[in-house]
């Protein structure tokens, strides 16, 4: 046995080491995935300098990480068969720290202000992380180079460690024994919470890691394998035990990038919509991010832009190194570049499986769709997110069909160039609305928007192969006068003559008198057939339901005021010419007037007291039910 001899810690890790061993975080478990990835790497250069080495080495032994404990000694040990260690190595790797920065750990330690475990990543003191729950370490290696002896490295982590060369058989690789501090040892000494610990943060690695005589790491890392020797049944049960979903994903997308980043991975899109974007699911998205099938961080949301949170799955890259911190992930390049692969690809996933299979992209716009809606933000992607959104629309029958722009223009009049669309809370609402009377008497197609986000969509589209996207409210309709009249709605309807069109202007003039600042201007109306009038916004820019969200996010209360549109051909317009030219004090001209202003705001949605047009309703049901009785006598 060689002699023991002591070395003194340099002042840095001493400072370091201090820090770890007064720590007051929880998650001391890291420790472990720790040991296991630096076992891991063990294992991975004995394989690569076996296979290329001149001079044979013993393969007798099985490339495995083993974990034991024990109980009453209050130890735990973590064995590879990897690599192993001289002398000098065993100096330089655990004697020494090869990234500065020690008193940088210690101020942000002390300021709480990131997680122990971030904080090692960062600055590569894996190792070290093992005196979170070490009253001593004792690291026993072998190095794999003929005829090396065994070194032991002792320390309390305090102010120095020892080191001895034992006499003893021992194969190539490395043991780490901690013994754990009083109050931890129940906790690291516990079997079931070992293998916990092991299934969160290393169920990938790629060696056997064995607590006792049972492999813990039993499930697979499936996107590490070749796509053609998957079962469709392997990448469900995989999708489960990822998920914790009881159903089989709805599709699969098996990546393998050399360029211009190496990586792989395996990604999933569920059966059910789980909106992540609002609440309790908010944060319960993003990848699995694996550095060679080690969990670096879980649920990454760099990885995937928001919109395509629905998205489950995995990325594991060889490129980046392991002891990577979170905050460093996000401003590394080769992040970015996963990023904006990822996002194509699965962009390129969904435009096949919507060219490919109409009725399948369907069923994943039925509950995905809402989530996809918000990337209207991606500008890089805009052209591509424009052929994927779904839309109602006049022109289909019934919810249940949905349509693209691509089959909008399509089906788009001779002539036609542009894409018109209308806000509504329903179609059966949307029937009602009086802008898109024009529309259905042109038989011209109008995309029905539900949801606010659409309209957000449609204005940062705006183009769509040519076709403009307009606002059927904001439509010209002189424009639309260029297109012929369906048969079934053409109207028989008698023009104005000369003193009636006087009269008419007359009317407009008391009407905007009795309606006052509520509205900008009474005119003739170009777009209506069955309604007798409607309102419209001065500006022809922002839409109706754009407005009500302004309004709702500055907490504007107020009416707008808005341009009233009267159609000149409607009856009740006529009615009222008759009675304004028989008596232009009538008082049933200023309670129609009223009547037809606040039916109108009804329909736009800006009427908040009904009380006064409820009580007009009953004034004027009481007079006509009276006029129909005498009528009858």
């Amino acid at each position: 046995m060689g002699k023991k001899t002591t070395h003194k810690f340099k002042a840095e890790i001493s400072q370091l080491l201090d820090i770890l061993v007064h720590s007051l975080y929880t998650n001391k478990e890291i420790f472990l995935r720790e040991l296991v990835s630096n076992a891991s790497d063990a294992l991975e250069k004995y394989r690569f300098q076996s296979s290329s080495a001149e001079n044979g080495t013993d393969d007798s032994q099985p490339l495995e990480i083993r974990i034991e404990t024990d109980e009453e000694a209050g130890t735990l040990t973590v064995t590879d068969t990897g690599v192993g260690m001289t002398r000098e190595e065993v100096m330089a790797n655990i004697g020494t720290i090869a990234h500065s920065g020690t008193a940088q750990i210690a101020k942000m330690a002390e300021e709480g202000k990131e997680s122990l475990d971030t904080l090692i990543g960062r600055f590569g003191v894996g190792f070290y992380s093992v005196y979170m729950v070490a009253d001593e370490v004792t690291v026993k290696t072998r190095s794999m180079h003929p005829d090396s002896p065994v070194i032991a490295w002792t320390s309390d982590g305090r102010t120095d460690y020892k080191l001895q060369e034992l006499d003893e058989d021992m194969p190539h690789g490395t043991s780490i024994t901690v013994q754990l501090m009083d109050d931890l040892k129940s906790q690291f000494t516990n079997k079931d919470h070992i293998k916990q610990v092991l299934t969160r943060h290393s169920n990938f690695v790629n060696f056997p890691i064995m607590v006792g005589d049972e492999r813990v790491n039993t499930v697979p890392a499936l996107w590490r394998e070749p796509k053609f020797q998957i079962k469709p049944e392997q990448y469900a049960e995989f999708y489960k035990f990822l998920t914790y979903d009881s159903e089989a994903p709805f599709d699969t997308m098996h990546t393998s990038v050399d360029a211009p980043v190496q990586f792989n991975a395996l990604m999933f899109i569920p059966p059910k919509s789980t909106d992540f974007l609002t609440g309790m699911n908010r944060d319960n998205w993003g990848l699995d991010l694996y550095v060679r099938r080690v969990l670096i961080q879980r649920q990454n949301k760099d990885l995937l832009p928001e919109y395509l949170s629905f998205v489950r799955g995995v990325v594991d890259t060889e490129d980046l190194p392991l002891n990577i911190s979170r905050e460093t992930l996000q401003d590394n390049v080769l992040m970015r570049k996963i990023s904006s692969t990822l996002t194509k690809q699965v962009l390129s996933h969904l435009e096949k499986m919507a060219a490919d299979n109409a009725d399948r992209y369907a069923e994943f716009w039925k509950e995905h769709g809402s989530i996809f809606k918000a990337g209207y933000m991606d500008f890089l992607h805009k052209d591509r997110y424009a052929k994927l959104v779904r839309f109602d629309s006049s022109a289909l029958e019934g919810t249940d069909s949905l349509t693209s722009l691509a089959e909008y223009v399509s089906r788009a009049r001779e002539g036609q160039k542009e894409i018109y669309y209308a806000y509504g809370a329903s179609r059966e609402a949307l029937a009602l609305n009086p802008h898109l009377e024009m529309f259905r008497r042109k038989g011209i197609e109008v995309l029905y928007l539900y949801e606010p986000i659409d309209e957000f969509a449609m204005d940062t589209i705006r183009e769509f192969e040519e076709f403009k996207l307009v606002a059927a409210e904001h439509a010209d309709p002189a424009a639309l006068n260029g297109f012929e009249t369906k048969d079934e709605d053409k109207q028989d309807v008698p023009e104005l003559n000369e003193e009636q069109s006087s009269t008419l202007d007359k009317l407009m003039a008391r009407i905007k008198e009795v309606l006052g600042d509520s509205v900008s201007e009474v005119k003739v109306s170009a777009r209506l057939s069955d309604s007798p009038v409607c309102l419209s916004n001065p500006d022809g820019h922002v839409t109706s339901s754009m407005d009500k969200i302004m309004r709702a996010v500055s907490k504007d209360t107020s009416i707008p005021v808005k341009v009233l549109e009267v159609n000149p051909d409607h009856e009740l317009v006529r009615n009222m010419i008759d009675i304004y030219t028989k008596n232009e004090n009538d008082p049933f001209v200023e309670q129609a007037a009223r009547q037809l202003y606040e039916s109108a705001l009804l329909l736009e949605g800006y009427l908040t007291d009904p009380h006064a047009l409820v009580g007009r309703i009953q004034s004027l049901l009481t007079q006509s039910s009276g006029w129909y009785v005498k009528a009858e006598k």
